[in-house]
């Protein structure tokens, strides 16, 4: 059995897969606990995943489209959804402290 080849520019192309970075920011900027950021990187997860999935689907280019055939990256994908609700919540604090 072939071990599958994904190339590191598909690695990067997930970790900025753009609904995932907008909706993990946006998410982790309104999180008013620490433990939320968790929750906010879960849920951009399972958004940025079915919208890529969605367009992918209608033919829309998207840059990490996910199919059956195609590598989704889900860990990969985790752990910049929490990176990115990380800088979120951390963009969200100093926000507020400067009010």
């Amino acid at each position: 059995m072939e071990t599958p080849f994904v190339p590191f520019a598909t690695w990067i192309l997930a970790t900025v897969d753009p609904a995932l970075v907008i909706i993990a920011v946006v998410l982790g900027a309104k999180a008013d606990q620490f433990g939320k950021v968790f929750i906010a990187a879960i849920a951009a997860l399972g958004l940025s995943l079915l919208v890529a999935w969605l367009a992918t689907r209608v033919g829309l280019p998207w840059p990490a489209p996910v199919g059956r055939e195609l590598p989704t990256l889900v860990p990969v994908r985790a752990v910049s959804a929490f990176l990115w609700a990380l800088l979120g919540y951390g963009l969200g604090r100093l926000l507020k402290r400067g009010k």
